[in-house]
């Protein structure tokens, strides 16, 4: 089997020592992705002039799979070749909107899922983290470069 890791040059540098992703036979698994920029800004919250904080669950969720799809071209897939995602909501009424932009991204042909509602995410004003799987149909995958792309 071969195994390779990937970290995304041009992304948001995961806050502990592990991968964007991991590749292992034809699959390609991404860690646990939320909408953090490089700058660690995080997209869809706000906080104004007097420090009221505007969390946008829509928007944090259109960025997490905007840069889940970014790791999977990385590493030779896309957002088709998904086969499981598991969703982390801070809170449940935040579902809702959830739904509505994943709904955007994938139908009932898309990957199986699972969300689930956890006490906390790294940072405060994180409503939404991802994990998923891909399945690149490659038994024999060209292996990745530490820094993404193919050696």
């Amino acid at each position: 089997m071969t195994e390779s890791h990937l970290v995304v040059a041009g992304k948001a540098r995961p806050r502990g020592r592990f991968p964007h992703a991991r590749r292992a036979g034809p699959f390609l698994y991404v860690s646990g992705t939320s909408s953090r920029l490089p700058s660690n800004e995080i997209v869809g919250a706000r906080v104004d002039a007097m420090g009221t904080v505007d969390l946008d669950i829509r928007a944090q969720t259109a960025a997490v799979i905007e840069n889940i799809r970014d790791v999977l071209r990385a590493g030779g897939a896309d957002l088709n070749d998904l086969v499981q995602i598991t969703a982390y909501l801070v809170s449940m009424n935040d579902f809702g909107g959830y739904n509505e932009v994943y709904g955007r991204y994938f139908d009932e042909t898309g990957p199986a899922r699972t969300t689930v509602a956890v006490h906390q995410l790294p940072h405060p004003h994180l409503l939404i983290e991802i994990q998923a799987v891909a399945y690149t149909g490659r038994l024999d995958p060209t292996p990745l470069s530490p820094t993404g792309g193919t050696p």
